[in-house]
């Protein structure tokens, strides 16, 4: 398949205050029906596509589907398959930020609800680019409880991965045929020295965490004794590697100029598009998973070469 997508994030900044919601900045909520139709003109059939997860589940049991409705029966209308995004860098302002245990148990519920009013829809990405939520949110202090401790990294992450293997099961039992497709960012970090740095392995080693924990693939020892050093439990760690969550699984791989750094002798990072590339950071991930392969996200930029992205 080939598809488009819409930007469909909705992370908070200035700690929690303010909602960065990027549908309504887009005027996605006014122009939806344009919107789709654009991409029926384009001549595409499928379409990545994000509800809003933060003002849809409204607390326990409490839902709001008014523009999910509409949205939803447009789509339908114009004969465009959704892969369906459900969480998209924020969670509900009731639910905090993504160091709330309970977080797995709430969004589970959700994917359950959304599978069950909308029982046509066959594709989903439960939680998109887990690793890049949980780095951002817990380790670069970028967005939502904007920590930047490893400890806050690895509780992110968990916590993602635990919400998307539950919220796969919940739509399973409803959709026994689905098929995931996870999109996730493919990164690597560069270094110009001979000898590499203890920080930049560990680094490269990490960007599969997300997908280990996900597909239930041991990671080393090294990022094993990382994740137990920051608040992940044995229990727990057992719990990961029991198996694959149900379902059709595809491994979709994210990768834009910015996915690619270097470290340079003066310890500042760079961007360093395109030395390896997207085809062969992507078959780091396959050789690791052996599993279908989905290029689920690219551009750049700069807007006058956006027109070669997608």
């Amino acid at each position: 398949m080939f598809a488009t997508g819409i930007e469909c994030s909705y992370p908070t900044i200035q700690n929690g205050n303010v909602r960065r919601d990027l549908l309504r900045e887009c005027g996605h909520y006014d122009c939806f029906k344009e919107d789709l139709g654009l991409v029926k003109e384009l001549g595409l059939n499928v379409l990545r596509y994000g509800l809003p997860y933060y003002s849809i589940h409204q607390g326990p049991g409490k839902f709001d589907w008014s523009f999910a409705d509409e949205a939803m029966a447009e789509l339908k209308r114009l004969k465009i398959t959704p892969i369906l995004d459900l969480m998209h860098f924020g969670v509900p302002d009731w639910v905090g930020n993504y160091q709330n245990p309970d977080l797995p148990v709430h969004f589970a519920e959700y994917a359950g609800a959304v599978a069950e009013r909308y029982p046509w829809v066959r594709y989903y990405t439960p939680v998109n680019e887990i690793y890049v939520t949980a780095r951002l949110s817990g380790k670069e202090g970028a967005w939502n409880e904007q920590l930047k401790t490893d400890q806050g990294f690895v509780t992110a992450l968990k916590h993602c991965v635990a919400a998307s293997i539950m919220g796969n099961h919940e739509i399973a039992r409803r959709r026994n045929d689905c098929v995931i497709v996870q999109s996730e960012s493919a990164e690597y970090t560069h270094e110009l020295c001979a000898t590499p740095s203890p920080q930049i392995t560990l680094e490269n080693e990490l960007r599969f965490l997300s997908l280990d924990l996900l597909y239930a693939n041991p990671p080393s020892a090294t990022v094993a004794m990382y994740m137990m050093d920051n608040g992940l439990t044995r229990e727990e760690y057992n719990w990961f590697m029991v198996g694959k969550p149900p379902g059709y699984q595809v491994m979709g791989n994210d990768y834009y100029g910015r996915n690619e750094r270097i470290k340079l002798p003066d310890g500042s990072i760079q961007t360093s598009m395109d030395v390896l590339g997207w085809y062969e950071i992507t078959k780091d991930y396959y050789e690791r998973y052996r599993m279908p392969v989905m290029h689920t996200e690219t551009n750049v930029f700069e807007a006058d070469l956006a027109r070669s992205g997608s």
